[in-house]
């Protein structure tokens, strides 16, 4: 019996803390957070996912690492998820007329059904397009880690769908500043555009900025929070789905011994509360302003484990056809924004 609790104790002993992986990534991910506030055209969250996958490919990772880095690729993302919800504010979207939610609404909607077509269609396996769907239509990271609560992907496929969307939203910091100038839009027209199709908040701040700031980023700002507000209601719908499909078994008539998904995983819950508590403004601003840069350092804490969790052998076997994906999904959602925006849409600012 002593030789036993002696083991048990020296195996405890042996297994490294979470803190060890926790403070690397914390440390990393405040570096890349002071190098975007050194130069706004550094990509946080594309600088911390690169250096997370170049380590993993390039050296070794010590092991001690391991415990704390997979918390932070998954219950720091979450948090950050949580935390997401403290910068939106219901009447904010609405006090830009209902014509923000018939796009946040339209864009997210047909995106996401579109990319989970041409997903299918290009081979790839379910529970990546749904990440991709989701990271593609609502709000970037955010919501790869919202779907994999109902889709229990493996977290290599979580790494792969928010490298594409990063990647992918990267490359809209310039050319949606671009599109805007060569469609002619006004400034109301152009923060909706660039709210409209950007993937991160982020990224949609940069757009906003590089377009010419003022009423076009706060406007910008406005309809990609009108996109975040739609994650709790996908996820949702998502979720009934995969219950009602589960629960009859149609994949193989198991359908009393399989386990069900969430109908709300408790973290896209705790992110309801956290914009309950924003709209109703009674959190003072600069406990909004801390919970945001502490939002910022949990996503970019995440990315970076998120990038050690990317395996080029892996990425290779995928192929091109995620990144040909990602794509296609980014034009997909220009194309409805486009539209809506044409239908009158967009807000009309003095």
């Amino acid at each position: 019996m002593a030789q036993i609790q002696d083991q048990q104790s020296g195996n405890a002993a042996a297994k490294p803390s979470v803190w060890w992986g926790l403070g690397l990534a914390f440390a990393v991910g405040a570096v890349c957070i002071g190098l975007g506030a050194l130069n706004a055209s550094i990509p946080v969250m594309l600088v911390a996912i690169l250096l997370g996958a170049v380590w993993r490919n390039v050296a070794p990772v010590p092991a001690i690492f391991d415990p704390g880095i997979a918390v932070a690729a998954k219950r720091v993302l979450r948090l950050g998820v949580v935390l997401l919800g403290l910068q939106l504010s219901v009447t904010q979207v609405i006090g830009l007329g209902w014509g923000v939610v018939v796009v946040a609404v339209a864009a997210v909607a047909i995106t996401f059904v579109a990319t989970l077509w041409f997903g299918k269609a290009f081979g790839i396996e379910k529970d990546l397009r749904m990440l991709m769907a989701a990271g593609f239509s609502i709000c970037g990271a955010a919501a790869v880690a919202g779907m994999q609560g109902v889709t229990r992907a493996k977290q290599e496929l979580v790494a792969a769908a928010v490298a594409m969307v990063v990647v992918c939203g990267t490359l809209m910091i310039p050319l949606a500043p671009l599109l805007v100038r060569l469609l002619g839009y006004d400034d109301g027209a152009a923060g909706m555009f660039i709210g409209g199709t950007v993937h991160e908040v982020a990224q949609v701040v940069a757009a906003g900025g590089i377009a010419g700031g003022g009423v076009i980023l706060s406007t910008a700002v406005t309809v990609k929070l009108a996109r975040v507000l739609m994650l709790a209601p996908m996820i949702a719908a998502v979720s009934l789905g995969a219950r009602r499909v589960a629960g009859n078994g149609s994949d193989g008539g198991a359908g009393a011994d399989t386990k069900l998904p969430p109908i709300m995983p408790l973290f896209v819950l705790g992110f309801i509360v956290m914009v309950v508590i924003a709209s109703l403004h009674i959190v003072p601003q600069p406990v909004l302003d801390v919970a945001k840069i502490a939002q910022t350092l949990l996503l970019a804490s995440a990315m970076f484990a998120l990038g050690l969790g990317v395996h080029v052998k892996s990425l290779i076997k995928l192929g091109g056809r995620p990144l040909v994906l990602g794509a296609a999904s980014t034009v997909v959602i220009i194309l409805v924004v486009i539209a809506c925006i044409a239908l009158g849409t967009a807000p009309a600012l003095n």
